[in-house]
């Protein structure tokens, strides 16, 4: 179990800071603002475009925020969403039922669906609602070996100061065959190493505006390759 503290980020919003790694699960200048901008706007609203049912794999759950917003955006737009999330060190039922991010997007009625995906069992599909379907697991990044499995990706690790391992080749690489062709990754991190590394496994790199504090962060789309499409015309 991870031993953090809880903090109020610029916006009103709570972060943590682990006590293990030295660093926050988000951002000082905003933790929902920083969600909001990287992964829902920049990675959901993008995939939205093409298609309204999405698998999303998100690594690291930490404080829940992004699963939460996804599911907001899910009820909002009428979104099927299938949700998994990796995580090796949750934080206690006790933290996040002292987070306020119900209350700061003023959701207060839905405060028992953020306390359920905390305290929901582990390795098992949940049907939160009729469009959002939750699955949390609990293992090492490192693990993860799925194909062609997701559309939208969640990278959000510690950073490669911290954690160095988790943006390395044999991780992205792992990211990039758990993607459909087509699917997107969206992190906040936007340095010229790990754009290399995803460019190196195949993945088409772009740099949207970053969220208050950052200039870039970094999108990466697993593009069709021509000999695919060429394929794909001649049948």
């Amino acid at each position: 179990m991870e031993q953090s503290t809880i903090f109020e980020t610029q916006d009103g919003s709570h972060s943590m800071l682990s006590k293990v790694y030295g660093v926050s699960y988000h951002s000082k200048y905003g933790a929902i603002q920083e969600s909001r901008h990287v992964f829902i706007e920049a990675g959901l609203y993008f995939k939205a475009l093409q298609q309204k049912e999405i698998a999303v794999l998100e690594l690291g759950f930490g404080t829940g925020l992004n699963a939460f917003l996804t599911l907001l955006a899910s009820e909002k737009h009428g979104w099927q969403i299938h949700y998994e999330t990796i995580e090796a060190y949750p934080i206690s039922i006790e933290q996040a039922g002292a987070l306020n991010y119900p209350v700061i997007l003023e959701v207060q009625p839905l405060q028992g669906l953020f306390h359920q995906m905390h305290t929901s069992d582990w390795n098992t599909i949940h049907s939160l609602t009729s469009a959002f379907h939750f699955q949390k697991v609990n293992a090492r990044f490192e693990s993860i070996a799925y194909q062609n499995r997701f559309d939208l990706i969640y990278f959000d690790t510690f950073p490669p100061d911290t954690q160095p391992e988790l943006w390395e080749l044999p991780l992205l690489q792992a990211m990039y065959d758990a993607l459909r062709p087509n699917g997107v990754l969206v992190t906040y991190c936007a340095k010229g190493i790990v754009k290399r590394r995803l460019k190196n496994v195949g993945f088409q790199v772009e740099s949207p505006p970053g969220p208050p504090g950052k200039r870039e962060m970094t999108r990466a789309i697993k593009a069709v390759r021509a000999e695919n499409r060429e394929v794909r015309k001649s049948t």
